[in-house]
């Protein structure tokens, strides 16, 4: 039997590469170069000395590197264990997870919590891992208009009105990752309330930052029952991995349920002690947040008049509209040193291509007035 081979079996692939590459979306790898004003190492923790310090210690303990299997076989440590303590005493929840990545945390809760027969109403520009969670699950879902509580409101009822009994679910971002603007978590979970339905809050770009004590925008609303929090540690705690927080049954049904969590090999000891270090960095240097909010106001008043949007947080856009125009402007930035990337679709709405300035404490406002200097020229 004779068995024929495709001559280009990755044709397909290829052909979408190109036409990426046409449409000026095209994604490659690039080192690090240039002033950070693109990294969300927000408090400048990532390499502080009190990290380097708790990992060096925990190693001089005999705190393992790797886990050496995920955490219902034999990966599961003192150090995991001590940091969800910590962290559900510090956000106020009645219990915590640690799962490896903040991606691999908010699919496994919108995969795993809601049940079929529910309804998932999500905020239209929530994160690329809440859409995936949610394909994965077997709840139904709706989009409701960007930070618009009355749209949350009318879709669940809707739904009820349809003959939806199940529970409803509402899917939000506490500070969105690409414009920098809040939620408006106070009326959603009126919303909530309202129809007893389940807050999810995504905190990666407030925890940290914002917040009683940098604990996160839904700090009023922890310890509800029907409020369950995400906060990554790979932002403004300079570490890895994401805490889910929220109600023990939550836990322990991601324990039982979570696939991303049963099935991936648990994060590094060292990590997890790290990320105990930078929790109680976060109470010991409160100065830190100041000099950010000092930082963001600065920026705010010497790029706006560039183009850039005053955002109120450590997230500036500067919306051109069109990929490759975009990406014109971001290697002029780049080539006068100055780290700032293009972000394109399908990661922002189509027509809102825009550069994405982050503000970080690895940065001062010497090099903000640097930057109005280079966009200044390089849009005249």
């Amino acid at each position: 039997m004779t068995i024929e081979l495709l001559s280009n079996p990755l044709a397909a692939q290829r052909a979408d590469l190109a036409g990426l590459a046409e449409r000026a979306r095209l994604r490659r790898l690039a080192p690090r170069a240039g002033v950070d004003f693109a990294s969300n190492d927000y408090l400048g923790l990532a390499d502080s000395p009190r990290l380097r310090a708790a990992v060096a210690t925990a190693l001089d303990e005999g705190v393992p590197v790797g886990s050496g299997g995920s955490r219902l076989l034999r990966g599961n440590h003192p150090e995991h264990e001590a940091l969800e303590a910590e962290a559900a005493s510090f956000f106020g929840a009645e219990a915590a997870l640690y799962f490896p990545t903040g991606f691999a945390a908010n699919a496994a809760l919108l995969a795993t919590l809601p049940q079929r027969g529910d309804l998932v109403v999500h905020d239209a520009l929530v994160h690329a891992s809440a859409h995936d969670g949610m394909r994965q699950g077997r709840a139904a879902r709706v989009a409701a208009a960007h930070n618009d509580a009355q749209g949350f409101d009318d879709a669940i009822r809707d739904w009820r009105r349809a003959g939806g009994t199940g529970t409803a679910w509402i899917a939000v971002e506490s500070l969105y990752s690409m414009d920098g603007d809040r939620a408006p978590l106070d009326e959603l979970a009126a919303v909530a309330d309202r129809h007893d339905a389940m807050l999810l809050i995504d905190e990666a770009h407030a925890t940290g930052l914002w917040g009683a004590g940098g604990r996160g925008l839904s700090a009023g609303l922890e310890g509800r029952l029907n409020v369950v929090s995400l906060h990554t540690c790979g932002k403004a705690l300079g570490c890895e991995g994401a805490l889910v927080c929220g109600p023990a049954v939550v836990r322990d049904c991601l324990v039982n349920r979570g696939r991303g969590f049963i099935f991936s090999t648990a994060p590094s000891p060292l990590m997890a002690r790290a990320v105990r270090e930078a929790l109680r960095i976060v109470v010991d240097e409160p100065a830190r947040r100041d000099r950010l909010s000092t930082l963001i106001a600065a920026a705010g008043a010497a790029l706006a008049p560039h183009g850039v949007t005053p955002s109120g947080s450590q997230i500036l856009p500067l919306i051109v509209g069109e990929d490759a125009a975009t990406m014109r402007l971001a290697a002029a930035v780049q080539a006068a040193g100055f780290d700032v990337r293009g972000i394109r679709p399908p990661t922002v709405p189509a027509g809102t291509a825009r550069l994405r300035i982050s503000l970080t404490l690895n940065v001062d406002e010497a090099d903000v007035r640097a930057l109005a200097a280079v966009l200044r020229e390089a849009r005249a």
